[in-house]
């Protein structure tokens, strides 16, 4: 009997596991021709989550467990998982219930039946989300599209289904600064996509802030274009063209009509102006750097805790 791999990053999810873990009950029962398990990735929560996982696991073998030192993120959660799944077909997907594990039957007829490496999910709204946040979400999966060669498509979901081959290629990029989405669409394969209506969260609340999720979109950006990079020449070339278009006209009209430079309030704005383009600059420059320099240390992505699992990996 082939097996089905489930990953579940959890951080404080306390509220929503005996939801989750009903679900998953659901549709293990309905894949009865797989060996179906669930590997809890619990990523440094500070409530009972840890304590619940454990009691799911002392009732079902089906459930296992990964537990951190501390909170590594949620792609920490997501690589460790994939270390350790072992099945035919693994799933990646959230506790919340925003990903909906009733989906997976139909996921898996689209790789056993249909040949494909993997079947992702996206939403097609955002329905109950505050409209800042749709906003700027769209606006970053658009610059995506235009400034990076990894297909990312816009209100795609970590929810996906894929062969071992596929979760094989994903953990041989073993870089410590990771975007899933990014990393999924540069693997390639053969790939199909299920569209689903927004879902709120079963319970508890988001630990998605807007600045947290700010902070992820740049990683995204630098860890998938150089884009940023390529913008910064060209606007150092423009600014250089400005300037010299500026001494030109200057020269002209003292040579002209022997007025001298004047205007300290119009120069103290340019002066500023400039100022704040070379910092803009230098802070681009200085992120693809940092994320150079704690690749070379070679730190580990997480480190494991406690766990059920046969193997600790790290």
């Amino acid at each position: 009997m082939e097996k089905l791999t489930l990953i579940v990053p959890c951080y404080n999810e306390e509220e929503v596991l005996p939801f989750f873990y009903e679900e998953f009950q659901k549709v293990a029962s309905k894949l009865k021709n797989y060996n179906t398990e669930v590997i809890f990735v619990d990523d440094g929560s500070k409530d009972k989550t840890l304590s619940i996982i454990k009691e799911m696991a002392a009732r079902d073998d089906r459930v296992k467990y990964l537990s951190f030192s501390r909170n590594f993120g949620k792609e920490a959660a997501i690589y460790a998982g994939f270390q350790h799944a072992d099945g035919d077909y693994i799933a990646m997907l959230d506790a919340d219930l925003q990903d909906p594990p009733s989906l997976l039957p139909e996921m898996m007829k689209g790789i056993v039946e249909e040949g494909y490496d993997s079947v992702a999910t996206r939403r097609v709204s955002r329905k109950g989300e505050p409209p800042v946040r749709s906003f700027f979400a769209r606006c970053f999966y658009k610059l995506m599209k235009r400034i990076s060669t990894a297909e990312i498509m816009d209100g795609a979901r970590d929810f996906r289904l894929m062969t071992r081959q596929f979760k094989d290629a994903i953990l041989e990029m073993g870089e410590y600064n990771r975007f899933s989405k990014g990393i999924f669409g540069w693997v390639g394969f053969k790939t199909k996509w299920i569209e689903y209506e927004n879902i709120e969260r079963k319970a508890g609340e988001t630990k998605w802030s807007f600045w947290k999720l700010f902070k992820y979109s740049l990683e995204g950006i630098i860890g998938f274009s150089t884009a940023p990079l390529a913008l910064v020449s060209a606007l150092g070339i423009l600014v250089c063209l400005v300037a010299f278009l500026f001494l030109v006209i200057i020269l002209l009209k003292t040579l002209c009509f022997g007025d001298p430079v004047a205007g300290w309030p119009s120069m103290t704005c340019i002066i500023l102006m400039l100022g704040g383009i070379q910092l803009l600059c230098m802070g681009i420059l200085g992120m693809y750097l940092s994320k150079t320099y704690l690749e070379t240390k070679k730190r580990p992505i997480y480190i494991c805790g406690e766990t059920n699992l046969n193997e600790t990996k790290g």
